[in-house]
């Protein structure tokens, strides 16, 4: 096995244990015995369980950081070139976010669903390491994407903010880590066939109107 390849088997292990068992629970000799490697290489590779954690939300958090960062360049150019119409509607921006994240994973459900069922865990379980590295590492991306939002909703408060973001991740987390489930308990009680696009489709207009609702 080469070092690429024990680094690639080593993060898939540890992303399928934390999001089946938890951080806590996820021992890295558990990590060790799904991978098939031995405690060394992960010592080698990573140094800790906390930086083992934070190298599973990098690979996919470089690529979307990168991606989205490019997508918002390219759509403020159209934006600033509309007369009367220098910003997008809130719509626009929530959905661009959601799509650029599932683009990363190659549109695999199943892939943003892990990711996003771990990005949950992190907050839930005290991982207090991992808010420090997302703000040290990928702060100034997210705050060009609060900017743009708080062009749209310009009477919000700094506390509306943290109240809207975090009611809107904890929609998009439920639904999207849940989407397989949600999907055949839709088609069952309505008999109705949906996909994962109307799904979204439903969710965007969903968190626009929670962004907008929360301001006191």
């Amino acid at each position: 096995m080469t070092q690429s390849e024990t680094v690639e088997n080593i993060l898939d292990a540890a992303e399928r244990l934390f999001a089946e068992i938890g951080f806590g629970d996820t021992s890295l000799r558990k990590i060790t015995s799904k991978a098939g490697v031995n405690l060394a290489a992960v010592n080698y590779h990573f140094g800790s369980k906390e930086s083992l954690i934070q190298a599973v939300f990098a690979r996919f958090l470089d690529p979307f950081t990168v991606r989205i960062l490019e997508v918002l360049d390219e759509k403020q150019k159209s934006w600033n070139s509309q007369p009367g119409s220098e910003s997008p509607e809130l719509e626009e921006l929530l959905r661009l976010v959601v799509y650029t994240a599932a683009e990363i994973n190659d549109y695999d459900v199943r892939k943003s669903a892990t990711f996003l069922r771990l990005l949950g865990l992190a907050y839930t379980q005290a991982q207090s390491h991992f808010r420090n590295y997302i703000n040290n590492k990928y702060g100034v991306v997210f705050q060009r994407i609060v900017a743009i939002m708080q062009e749209l909703c310009p009477t919000h408060s700094p506390q509306d903010f943290y109240w809207a973001t975090h009611f809107a991740l904890g929609a998009t987390i439920f639904t999207m880590s849940g989407i397989d489930a949600l999907i055949e308990m839709y088609e069952e009680d309505f008999d109705k066939s949906i996909v994962v696009h109307e799904v979204v489709e439903r969710l965007v207009p969903f968190l626009a109107a929670g962004f907008r609702g929360v301001a006191k």
